[in-house]
């Protein structure tokens, strides 16, 4: 479900938007074939890559790998949230967005949350203006006005009510400022600032909005070093990154991103004309943040200290964005000499400098595999499979494409292990079921000629074409089978079979914020290399493969029960049906 609006609206908003029209009027698109193209709005490029598909109402480029329908266009490229572009394109076709009931109305706006966290900003930079402690402190780091101004920085000054006796002056105030998380309450009552002589660093999201804070301390010894906002309604740091709101704002096309690790790092790369440098928020880096940061930019570099620490959180970065990267993206990861972080380093050799270090970043494929080897010994065979055990986690995750193949074959090459046999071992397909010289097997029908397994193929079939589904009949019966991937592909056919109008970008709505939504981007991506007119020969070849697999599982059973146990006569009777092969 999305949020809070019912899934019936979506799906009969996703039905009347025409995904081309709405790319038009923002990106101007040309015919070419069956589709529409046009150089991408999310990167920059030279010849046109960005590819718009009016069977599957839906986008992709293949340049920088952004995709989706056209509710995901809209959140992209008008930095809206779901519910506001669900509100835009219902405004477009007509449609009135369903407000009764708890299960229907729109998600709170946090309206009141945002307009304090605004008002916070303005007055720690009211503060900063009125503490030349402060503004020495910024100084004496290289800081100009203009770039404190342009990520308005702030300061909260010592005493502990600043915020609290400025913003807070009825109860409900005080109320918001603490969901906020600018107030801290008392064990005894009352409220206190949580932010007190910091310099202060707005957190913004992709509209611009304040959303938190980051407050770095002034003195040496000062503890904790930054402090962040809490979780809040509007604020949670494993998803958002700083600076990268000022870095679209100062770069129409980000080619690539700095990954660092503080907000001064940030701040003193820009001054220094490395526009392109975001943080994270004082925790490991996040999957949803790799994600985000590679919507933004097609490579990244991670830039940690060269110290223990600064490697074990380059290992979990590492750990997080492989499974991210597919045809198109790059990760790289940079380590600093010891005792120095990007804000000193840069001031102290400036940008040239620092950007030839850039340049020097070690691909994490080669990382990866430098981390895995100092783990095990290869030149035992005992070596050699503790490091296919220590790789099967990550490689396994890794979508279907040129990085995987490539992956594998290094592997291969490390434990002397045949290409083919190690991709199996990797996908986990378990080895078939023997029987002995007497017993009978049923006879697998053949499955699909494609590069996708079975099931992949056959939800990209849906994907391509919904009504496909008709041909299926009752998806139930294949509920016990325990290929992998089974019960999305039950559940798929069973979406489609009460609703057979859906079109694929429709399909991909009801998987939003899932564990499921990239498998079927991916698939929908898929060009198939079938011809329309073959899909249906091919989809009840899946069908018959799938109840042939039935088949051959019940087979399974039951003979493994008559060797254990003994059958029963309804058993035996069915049993003796499978016949010879």
């Amino acid at each position: 479900m999305a949020g809070r609006i019912p899934q019936q609206f979506i799906d009969e908003l996703i039905s009347r938007v025409d995904i081309v029209e709405v790319i038009d009027a923002r990106v101007p698109l040309r015919k070419t074939g069956r589709d529409y193209t046009a150089r991408c709005p999310f990167h920059e490029e030279k010849s046109p890559s960005f590819t718009v598909s009016p069977t599957k109402q839906f986008y992709h480029c293949f340049g920088c790998q952004a995709h989706g329908t056209a509710i995901s266009f809209l959140m992209e490229y008008e930095h809206l949230d779901f519910i506001e572009a669900v509100r835009e394109l219902a405004h477009k076709v007509g449609l009135e967005i369903p407000q009764s009931g708890p299960d229907t109305a729109p998600a709170a706006p946090n309206t009141e949350i945002y307009d304090l966290l605004e008002q916070a900003a303005r007055l720690y930079r009211d503060q900063l203006r009125e503490h030349p402690v402060a503004v020495d402190y910024l100084k004496q780091r290289g800081l100009t006005g203009a770039v404190a101004a342009e990520f308005a920085i702030g300061y909260a000054p010592p005493g502990w009510d600043t915020a609290l006796q400025t913003l807070g002056k009825t109860g409900q105030a005080q109320q918001s400022l603490l969901e906020a998380g600018l107030l801290i309450k008392k064990d005894q009552g009352g409220y206190y600032d949580r932010f007190r002589h910091r310099i202060m660093f707005p957190i913004r999201d992709r509209r611009g909005r304040v959303i938190g804070f980051g407050g770095r301390v002034l003195d040496k010894d000062g503890t904790p070093k930054y402090l962040n906002s809490p979780e809040t309604p509007v604020f949670h740091k494993g998803q958002e990154l700083y600076g990268l709101y000022e870095a679209q704002q100062a770069l129409r096309r980000i080619e690539r991103l700095l990954v660092v690790e503080g907000y001064m790092d940030v701040v003193a790369l820009a001054q220094n004309g490395i526009r392109y440098a975001v943080a994270t928020l004082g925790t490991a880096t996040t999957p949803e943040q790799v994600e985000r940061l590679f919507r933004a930019a097609p490579e990244l570099i991670f830039c940690f200290d060269g110290d223990r620490a600064g490697r074990e959180a380059a290992w979990r970065a590492v750990e997080h964005t492989l499974p991210n990267l597919r045809d198109g993206r790059q990760a790289r990861v940079i380590f600093l000499p010891e005792g120095d972080d990007p804000d000193s380093l840069v001031r102290r050799e400036g940008r040239e400098q620092f950007e030839q270090r850039i340049a020097q970043a070690v691909p994490i494929s080669t990382f990866y595999y430098e981390g895995l080897l100092k783990q095990t010994d290869i030149s035992s065979m005992e070596g050699r499979a503790r490091l296919v055990e220590l790789a099967k986690p990550i490689l396994s995750k890794l979508s279907a494409g040129a990085l995987r193949h490539m992956m594998i074959a290094k592997l291969a090459e490390l434990t002397r292990i045949d290409i083919n046999a190690l991709s199996r071992m990797l996908a986990g397909h378990a080895a078939p079921v023997t029987a002995s010289a007497n017993s009978t097997t049923p006879r697998p029908a053949r499955p699909p000629r494609s590069g996708l397994t079975p099931l992949r193929l056959g939800i990209s079939l849906l994907l391509h074409a919904p009504h496909l589904a008709s041909h299926a009949g009752n998806p139930q019966r294949w509920r016990e089978l325990t290929t992998r991937g089974i019960s999305l592909w039950i559940n798929i056919l069973e979406l489609l079979q009460a609703a057979p109008h859906l079109t694929g970008s429709a399909i991909l709505e009801h998987w939003r914020n899932t564990k499921q939504e990239q498998l079927l981007t991916e698939l929908a991506m898929d060009d198939l290399a079938i011809p329309a007119n073959g899909y249906e020969a091919e989809f009840l070849g899946i069908v018959q493969w799938l109840d042939s697999q039935l088949r051959e599982q019940r087979w399974a059973y039951l003979h493994d029960k008559c060797q254990r146990e003994g059958l029963s006569g309804d058993e035996k009777r069915e049993f003796l049906t499978f016949g010879e092969p």
